[in-house]
């Protein structure tokens, strides 16, 4: 059983026994084929300028492929095809502007990048960079990520999109 297997089934075992559900979220995983291969886009976090990928809260009854698509033009400054089904999901805890940590769940959603906007709207707060993979995937803090972006690079069907 994988790493992020163990974590849903942790995660469940959780609720089960009273924990209250995580909030959900949904992150774009921008992506395209370079010269040497796929390349994953990550940004810089507002707060603290870790390495994420573009992620944010469904607005309305937007379905999550779609704020999917939202968070990666709002924070990226990137448009394409946005699969319609998550490839997985990561947990992580998000700390409120009280100092409380609310336990999200982060549905990764692959964006094939068309489009790189020159200004977009949070280009004054946040940098963003392509990366190799295995780069991308050791730049993130949440090994659930990087586990999804390894995977992601891994899987043939990507190379041939």
């Amino acid at each position: 059983m994988g790493h992020i297997a163990r974590i849903n089934v942790l995660e469940r075992l959780r609720q089960l026994f009273g924990g209250n559900p995580p909030h959900v979220q949904v992150a774009a995983l921008p992506w395209r084929r370079g010269q040497d291969g796929v390349e994953i886009m990550l940004v810089t976090s507002r707060g603290t300028g870790r390495w994420v990928l573009p992620k944010g809260w469904p607005e309305g009854r937007e379905e999550l492929s779609e704020a999917a698509s939202r968070e990666a033009l709002e924070e990226a400054g990137v448009e394409g095809r946005t699969d319609l089904s998550p490839i997985g999901h990561y947990f992580y805890g998000k700390e409120t502007r009280t100092g409380l940590r609310r336990r999200c769940e982060v549905a990764v959603f692959p964006l094939y990048v068309e489009r790189e906007a020159k200004r977009w709207r949070e280009k004054k707060k946040r940098t963003r960079r392509w990366h190799p993979p295995e780069e991308a995937s050791q730049l993130v803090e949440e090994p659930d990520l990087a586990e999804l972006i390894s995977e992601f690079a891994k899987n043939s069907t990507v190379q041939s999109a």
